[in-house]
């Protein structure tokens, strides 16, 4: 009786074992909307932290899983649209969107297919999610900054620069809808620092050097790039407009002292992206994003250019460059 009992065993473990790896095999989708146009290499550089990261959970292209991406799905509401069909068309099983706008086109677009999304400021208020705890929803993700980093970014300003007077705060309204976010408190911290807060939309390219330049009207100003999109696409011309007008700014991502300006400080893309996958993961394994909540940035960077500082004729306090991430000289 033992050993018929065994071979029994044997046949029926025989008869599960395929069907069991066929279904760990089982080629998974991944839809990625990106908001910034393929042709912009500092982007290719988040999507491959996002590869990698899957790879080191297991997940290998053309293997077990597959990525469909579209790019360049920013400032044009119609192109979003179009994306976001075309990717849902494709089935996946999760959806990666990169900022506001792209992740608002998604879940206008689907309440169903789990979303995960880095790079939005106020999803709550943006309606992504009931809460940062409870998502509630088909989308949950990874914020960039708290508000209250409005003031630290003129607290910084002050710092590199302490004859500032006027401070603009530059954004496109279209692609930041959610700037009361972080106007808000940069406008009670001007007030408290006596400093003039300016707000400063621009909505197309044209209007970028109106704007600075009728900022530097006044002597004793300076600027506040917000995280927009729209300001990433045209950071060369803000950073070269910055400079003509001689005004000392403050920028949120490390790509803008990277590429000449002056000082930046802000949450680390490239590790959203990374974490973005450990969501993707678990979503894939059979956990929802309602129960997985929405996740603040841990990893923040402090990079100044020296080159830049000189240039403006500012002195950076030594204090200022030990506590940085990195110097630029």
């Amino acid at each position: 009786m033992r050993r018929r009992e065994l071979m029994l065993l044997g046949v029926s473990a025989g008869l599960l074992t395929p069907v069991a790896t066929g279904a760990q095999q089982r080629l998974r989708r991944v839809s990625v909307l990106m908001a910034h146009s393929e042709s912009d290499a500092e982007f290719h550089t988040y999507l491959s932290a996002f590869r990698d990261a899957l790879k080191s959970l297991g997940w290998a292209e053309g293997q077990n899983i597959r990525l469909d991406t579209r790019w360049g799905a920013l400032d044009d509401a119609e192109a979003r649209r179009r994306s976001a069909k075309e990717l849902l068309a494709l089935q996946p099983d999760v959806i990666l969107t990169q900022n506001t706008p792209t992740t608002a086109s998604m879940l206008h677009e689907t309440q169903a297919v789990p979303v995960v999304f880095v790079v939005v400021a106020d999803p709550v208020g943006s309606g992504f999610v009931n809460s940062l705890a409870q998502p509630g929803r088909n989308a949950t993700g990874f914020t960039i900054m708290e508000p209250m980093i409005a003031g630290k970014w003129l607290e910084l300003l002050r710092e590199i620069a302490p004859l500032v007077k006027r401070a603009g705060f530059l954004f496109n309204p279209s692609t930041a809808p959610y700037v009361r976010y972080y106007l808000n408190p940069f406008q009670a911290a001007a007030a408290s620092f006596g400093i003039e807060g300016i707000p400063a939309p621009v909505h197309e390219r044209s209007e970028l050097e109106p704007a600075l330049a009728e900022l530097a009207r006044e002597p004793d100003s300076g600027l506040i790039v917000i995280p927009d999109g729209f300001l990433n696409v045209y950071r060369t011309d803000i950073i070269s407009l910055a400079d003509r007008y001689r005004l000392p700014a403050v920028y949120p991502w490390r790509f803008f002292p990277d590429s000449g300006g002056l000082l930046s400080y802000g949450s680390d893309q490239r590790d959203q992206f990374r974490l973005a996958a450990t969501y993707v993961d678990r979503i894939l394994k059979g956990e929802k994003p309602a129960d997985l909540p929405v996740q603040a940035p841990v990893k923040f960077e402090l990079i100044i250019n020296l080159r830049t500082a000189k240039a403006l004729g500012l002195e950076v306090p030594i204090l200022l460059q030990q506590r940085a991430d990195a110097v630029i000289e």
